[in-house]
């Protein structure tokens, strides 16, 4: 067989079928909902509403996170239709692997591995600040060495606390998904209260005045919010990964994701609208916008309770990357692109060698790396995924291998059409070093894939 034959070889739907059926199926559209709100709602909900309204969109800001959420709606329905249609481990890899071929499959998987591990890095940096600010609210601090990237000159050479939650996480995972769903679940529950309860306090010192005039930037103020905060909504992607887990997954799959998108736009959307009501827009372009306003009012009791609501976003946040990132390695490996080993379940039927692999390199990109730099290349990771399955959904309606008697994206083909060429828009957006790192990243990928993946591949 030539290189080209094997780069476009396409997966048998039956061989991932037949492989993922060792998954023992525990989760339901309540444990996806929670899994895709802890990725989606983290500490941006407590940041941008503020930020956004003073520099963007002023008080009509939660219209820009209403546009944006119908824009990631598009990509959503295409996400639901291949969730139900493909019930497989890996998400976007495994549909890229049998829609378009095993090439731009592991380019897909690459790009997700990219997003997946990053996004986890970055805010298991984010939980560690986090966490430090609230010991000193008790007057404890960490040493300056264990708090931060390795730094000889600064003299710091291990964010300790980043390196330890994600490998609690990782131990957490490793006990089985019952469990991990309870406390992930109980998690999410404390942080929608949390929000619920600023949204509450906050209707008390609305001052309907601050609302006017609602658009100050005009349309555009709301399209360019809207083009800032679309990043705030990624996440509900990561619930397809759960796929092989899912009992009845063409009906949970479906209600996990675009169920994600409702209620975390409803979130946003109250936040903004109590925010920029108790607080002029010009005045709310600070760090912690939330905080800063209940400060304002002397609430500082509620703000405390903030600081907790965001370390438990951050933490949820960090299981469902962490939980998707170790069934796309196991997906990866199944299929023989990378070594064996990772493809393999234990005796519980989990993927804890990948989950292992996965929690070190996390560990290790969040204790010792300055992310600064890198934290925009989740984005195009995030888009680069979008954009297949959007423009894969044209393809898989013509599979008559493929049946699905679940959801179907409406409009077709109008609708996958207008969700890619949306996601190509905003991936022009993204600034050159970002597309310049993500180039170097993706040349790895090609190497390793030409090197080891297409000589080891296991798809039929």
């Amino acid at each position: 067989m030539n290189i080209w034959k094997k780069m476009t070889r396409q997966a048998s739907v039956q061989q991932y079928l037949k492989a993922d059926v060792r998954f023992e199926k525990t989760l339901q559209a309540r444990d996806l909902m929670a899994l895709g709100i802890g990725a989606v709602i983290g500490t941006g909900i407590f940041i941008l509403p503020g930020t956004v309204a003073a520099t963007k969109s002023g008080p009509s800001v939660s219209l820009s996170f209403l546009l944006a959420a119908l824009v990631c709606a598009t990509a959503a329905m295409c996400y639901a239709e291949f969730a139900s249609a493909l019930p497989v481990a890996g998400s976007a890899y495994s549909y890229g692997t049998i829609i378009f071929g095993q090439f731009i499959g592991w380019v897909i998987g690459w790009a997700l591995v990219l997003e997946y591990m990053l996004a986890v890095a970055t805010v298991s940096v984010g939980f560690s600040a986090y966490f430090n600010s609230f010991l000193k609210g008790f007057g404890w601090h960490l040493p300056a060495a264990i708090s931060g990237p390795l730094n000889l000159g600064q003299h710091t050479y291990v964010n300790l606390i980043a390196v330890l939650v994600v490998w609690l996480i990782g131990w957490m995972l490793s006990r089985g998904l019952q469990t991990s769903m309870r406390i992930n679940d109980l998690m999410v529950i404390v942080k929608v209260l949390i929000i619920v309860l600023f949204v509450l306090v906050g209707l008390f010192y609305i001052r309907p005045h601050n609302w006017t005039p609602f658009t100050p930037f005009g349309s555009k103020g709301i399209v360019a919010g809207a083009a800032t905060v679309f990043f705030a909504y990624l996440g509900f992607d990561a619930v397809s990964s759960s796929a092989p887990e899912v009992k009845n997954p063409q009906r949970n799959l479906p209600i996990g994701i675009i169920g994600t998108l409702i209620i975390a736009t409803i979130l946003y959307m109250a936040v903004s609208i109590v925010l920029t009501g108790m607080v002029p827009y010009t005045k709310l372009n600070v760090a912690d916008p939330v905080a800063f306003a209940l400060q304002l009012f002397h609430l500082n009791f509620v703000s405390g309770v903030i600081s907790i609501g965001a370390m438990a976003g951050m933490f949820t946040m960090m299981v469902t990357m962490i939980y998707s990132s170790s069934r796309l390695v196991y997906a990866i490996g199944r299929d023989g692109l990378l070594p064996q080993f990772l493809g393999n379940l234990n005796a519980q039927h989990l993927p804890n060698h990948s989950l292992w692999i996965v929690t070190l390199i996390v560990s290790l990109l969040g204790g010792f790396i300055n992310l600064d730099q890198l934290a925009e290349l989740v984005n195009i990771g995030t888009l680069i995924a979008f954009s297949f399955v959007s423009l894969g959904i044209i393809p898989l309606r013509k599979r008559t291998d493929i049946p699905n008697d679940g959801f179907k994206v409406p409009f077709y083909p109008i609708l996958p059409i207008i969700s890619l060429i949306l996601c190509l828009g905003l991936m022009t957006q993204l600034q050159s070093l970002t597309w310049i790192a993500s180039l170097i990243w993706f040349a790895i990928g090609v190497v390793i894939y030409l090197g080891y993946g297409m000589n080891h591949s296991k798809i039929e």
